[in-house]
């Protein structure tokens, strides 16, 4: 399927109310976190109002992506993500468009955390429409895109993968001081023999196995450094290290400062069920009330264009 054909879906359907899966298996480190409840809020995914990209063609889409197109990356991202606002979440809406998941590459009809901060980047790094798919490419994929070789696991794939390529920098110690302390995942063969790790479907030789760092901020800290965090920075969400489990990263969203507040412009899985911006003090309580898998703080990461002219160079992760 073609990019062209595949935004003239995404165009089309973006103005119905995205559909659930048509069965129960959901690929993707999203099938991780996936829950009966959780199932029945993607049934029933509507959005309260049109997002942004409801009434938009092919044409004015890509006079959207075009314009503005040397402005910071910060305005590039805050716009494109605004656009999102209000659009459904249903759980892992992007695949290969064939194969293992079949899912679209892209739309605008319906996202999750995960796919609404990769298709925000795709869109605000972009310059030209054309450019929209081999960027979304990048970000999503080590290096082929190929369910095997998709980024799934953030602190092992997704993360490290986007830092080295330069689409992402580290920047939680900048702004979390000296609060701001090492934390890891660890990946061993044990974790893969889970039930929810074996879900993703990846070949033994495809199943990271080690120790990945990560910078913290811990969670009852995070609002006396949330004012000097900047809009449009990642925020990445992390949990108690379980070792059954393959992440410890659970959600991730954009920071957005206004009128004095600071918010999380997130897909939220629960209560919303849409994209919106949540007080960012509301979305750490209610974070910190979650007792069986215990929310531990958050990490930050800056988008960045890659200094190299193409998307960067494509890596696996270790």
């Amino acid at each position: 399927m073609t990019w062209a054909v595949v935004l003239a879906a995404a165009l089309v359907t973006q103005a119905t109310p995205a559909s659930s899966k048509k069965d129960s298996f959901t690929p993707g480190a999203d099938r991780i976190l996936d829950s009966g409840s959780a199932a029945a809020q993607a049934a029933t995914a509507t959005p309260a109002r049109p997002n942004g990209w409801t009434g938009m063609d092919a044409s004015a889409f890509a006079a959207l992506v075009s314009e503005a197109a040397n402005a910071p990356l910060t305005e590039r991202l805050l716009t494109m993500s605004q656009r999102f606002v209000n659009t459904p979440y249903v759980l892992s809406p992007l695949g290969e468009g064939s194969g293992v998941d079949p899912d679209p590459t892209f739309r605008l009809d319906a996202v999750d955390c995960l796919t609404f901060v990769e298709q925000s980047l795709a869109l605000g790094l972009a310059r030209t429409e054309p450019e929209v798919a081999p960027l979304l490419e990048h970000i999503r994929y080590a290096q082929a895109p190929a369910y095997e070789d998709r980024n799934h696991l953030m602190e092992a794939q997704w993360l490290p993968n986007n830092v080295r390529k330069g689409f992402l920098r580290d920047v939680t110690r900048r702004f979390g001081g000296e609060d701001a302390v090492a934390v890891t995942k660890t990946l061993t063969p044990l974790t893969w023999q889970s039930r929810s790790s074996q879900a993703l479907q990846l070949p033994k030789e495809r199943q990271p196995v080690g120790t990945f760092g990560m910078n913290m901020i811990p969670l009852e800290r995070v609002m006396e450094h949330a004012r000097s965090i900047p809009s449009g920075t990642i925020l990445v969400v992390l949990r108690e290290d379980l070792p059954l489990k393959a992440t410890r990263v659970t959600h991730l969203g954009f920071v957005v400062q206004r009128k004095g507040r600071t918010y999380l412009r997130h897909a939220s899985r629960g209560g919303y069920n849409r994209v919106v911006d949540e007080d960012l003090e509301t979305f750490l309580g209610r974070n910190s009330r979650y007792a069986k898998w215990k929310v531990t703080g958050v990490s930050l990461f800056e988008a960045r264009r890659p200094e190299s002219a193409s998307p960067g160079a494509v890596v696996r992760s270790p």
